[in-house]
């Protein structure tokens, strides 16, 4: 007897910026070493990628 309540291949992630729910089958996915990243968008993922510029850029050194 199958007690789970959800149906199979109906799983879910969240975007990593907004946090809206989405299925696997339907995100966006950008692959690193060691993680996985979901999408739900096109405009999520360049808000994510903007924040990866601006951070890399406020970490590196100076060249003045």
């Amino acid at each position: 007897m199958n007690t789970n309540d959800r149906p199979a291949g109906n799983e879910l992630v969240a975007c990593e910026i907004c946090l809206k729910e989405i299925p696997v089958s339907e995100a966006k996915i950008e692959e690193a070493s060691d993680y996985v990243l979901h999408f739900c968008g096109i405009d999520c993922y360049q808000q994510w990628k903007q924040q990866e510029l601006d951070e890399t850029q406020r970490d590196s050194p100076s060249s003045d």
